[in-house]
């Protein structure tokens, strides 16, 4: 069995910086979607999944101010586009995350399905 064996009878000490999540920080931007009300987030990490949500976000109507620190403002006073077309989507299974939020607060949305999403699904793609 492996182990671990520490020796030295000196107590830990410091600051261990964590960084954001992509599976936790996507839903959490789509959030923005349910209210007019600002949204600001912290520590959201930048990754390309992140950057795509962001721009189909802003697409939708929602203006975005980040800052040097990964954070994000969030303001979806007027959303004037309730569409998540397949270009935007194509690569990002995440961004179904708007289905729901667009459909609780317009009562509609229009999202195209991810490259992998239709076999996943079980849905046929055939004509």
């Amino acid at each position: 069995m492996d182990k671990l064996v520490i020796e030295g009878g000196v107590p830990l000490a410091g600051e261990v910086d964590i960084s954001g999540a992509k599976n936790a920080a996507l839903p959490i931007l789509c959030a923005a979607l349910l209210t007019a009300e600002p949204l600001r987030v912290q520590n959201v990490p930048h990754l390309h999944d992140v950057t795509t949500m962001l721009n189909l976000l802003m697409q939708m109507g929602v203006s975005i101010s980040l800052d040097e620190k990964l954070g994000v403002e969030l303001r979806a006073e007027a959303i004037n586009n309730p569409a998540a077309p397949y270009e935007m989507v194509k690569t990002m299974r995440a961004s179904v995350l708007v289905l729901g939020p667009l459909l609780a607060r317009l009562g509609e949305a229009r999202v195209s399905l991810p490259a992998a999403a239709p076999s996943a699904c079980g849905l046929s793609t055939s004509t």
